[in-house]
């Protein structure tokens, strides 16, 4: 593959933040790709470059400029040769120089403009450069926001709607569930991943509000994202003004999965309590994709960032059965796939994952689908950038068959 052009821009993600834009040309055909921002990010995450006023003008010049300059007018045997290139370029550890939001952005774009070339749908492109077999992704519809998503009106980050099958069975059933929730709860706020943002004053009333809901379906649970380095400040875990030691956090936990349908729970402690994190796995996850009668789903995501490395350290110590892949954690759609290789290698599921500060880019709908990803969180349904990735997944489900 030869790029023949590359032009970046700064847009703004759903936040009004800006995020960087990129656009590559090859022959006479063009791809784009922009790239989200995460608000609750972990401390090991690749560099998201910014100005000081917060917008990404440098990483936009970085990107017009010496990475144009390296890639433009060049011929690229494989997809990873470019991304590698970029990771050399940069020259850090974490991407600190260049900005992962300018590789990634460039990453993407060439991956898109690659299967054009090829003439094949995106998702084929990844799941051939994967090595993986391609499937529709369980929907993680986010019904509730919370925690730094929403001002902490709720205490967890995120209360979420599982539902199994395909894309076009599955997203009626989740739009349902949105709207009678949305009646149930009356004129609550929106939080920033388009799930509603009301407020409660026990743990447990939202679960009683969701538990009625997915009863009436079959194939549908509940997932929270705890985000708990969110909550956590010199070993105690905040919740509605209340402290909790790591052992009364794990018994919460317990007593939830105990009385209400959950699914999975991502990251239950802060991203370097690993300890903490293989005793609530033993205790009520199952490390292996086979979840058996009352065991659920441990996620990695602050803990792991999308980092083969740090799956691996996860995986060699039990910590988790189930890692979030964001591309934008570790800044290249090369690494992210090494990422995904390492989850399936230590016998975990991959959640493919979107960023609270979104576009109306729809990568990650063909990369979940290409991973064979258990599924998929892509933001509740209050938002038009989080319903373009639903609507790409009902596109590949045409495309697949």
């Amino acid at each position: 593959m030869r790029i023949d052009a590359l032009t970046a821009r700064s847009i703004p993600d759903t936040r009004g933040r800006p995020t960087i834009e990129v656009t590559l040309q090859g022959s006479t055909l063009k791809a784009t790709a922009s790239v989200p921002s995460g608000k609750s990010t972990g401390s090991h995450e690749a560099f998201e470059l910014r100005d000081e006023d917060g917008g990404v003008q440098t990483a936009v010049a970085h990107a017009n400029g010496e990475i144009a300059q390296t890639i433009v007018g060049r011929q690229f045997d494989t997809l990873d040769e470019l991304d590698t290139l970029l990771i050399e370029l940069d020259g850090t550890p974490n991407k600190s120089r260049l900005g992962a939001n300018a590789i990634l952005a460039v990453s993407i774009a060439a991956q898109r403009l690659a299967a054009q070339l090829e003439g094949i749908p995106l998702w084929r492109a990844i799941a051939t450069r994967a090595g993986t077999t391609p499937s529709a992704p369980r929907l993680y519809v986010n019904v509730m926001n919370g925690g730094v998503h929403a001002d902490f009106r709720l205490p967890f980050q995120e209360y979420i709607l599982v539902v199994e099958g395909a894309t076009s069975e599955a997203l009626p059933i989740a739009r349902e569930v949105f709207a009678k929730l949305g009646e149930k709860l009356g004129n609550a706020p929106m939080g920033d991943e388009g799930g509603y943002a009301p407020t409660f004053a026990t743990l447990e009333e939202p679960f009683d509000l969701l538990a009625p809901l997915v009863a009436e379906h079959s194939h549908t649970s509940i997932a929270i994202d705890a985000a708990a380095s969110e909550f956590y400040k010199d070993g105690v875990y905040t919740l509605l003004s209340k402290a909790y030691s790591p052992d009364e956090l794990t018994t919460v936990y317990r007593e939830l999965t105990e009385r209400f349908p959950i699914h999975s729970i991502e990251d239950p402690f802060s991203e370097d309590a690993a300890r903490d994190f293989t005793r609530l796995t033993a205790a009520i996850g199952n490390p292996s994709t086979s979840l058996g009668a009352g065991k659920v789903l441990i996620v990695g995501d602050d803990l792991t960032v999308t980092n083969p490395s740090r799956i691996a350290s996860a995986a060699n110590t039990k910590e988790i059965n189930a890692v979030l892949i964001k591309p934008n954690q570790i800044g290249s759609v090369k690494e992210a796939i090494e990422a995904v290789r390492a989850t399936y290698a230590a016998g975990f599921v991959a959640i493919a994952s979107h960023r609270s500060g979104e576009t109306d880019d729809t990568f990650i709908a063909d990369f979940a689908y290409g991973i064979g990803a258990h599924g998929i969180k892509a933001g509740g349904l209050g938002q038009k950038e989080r319903l373009e990735k639903y609507e790409r997944l009902l596109e590949i489900e045409q495309e697949a068959r």
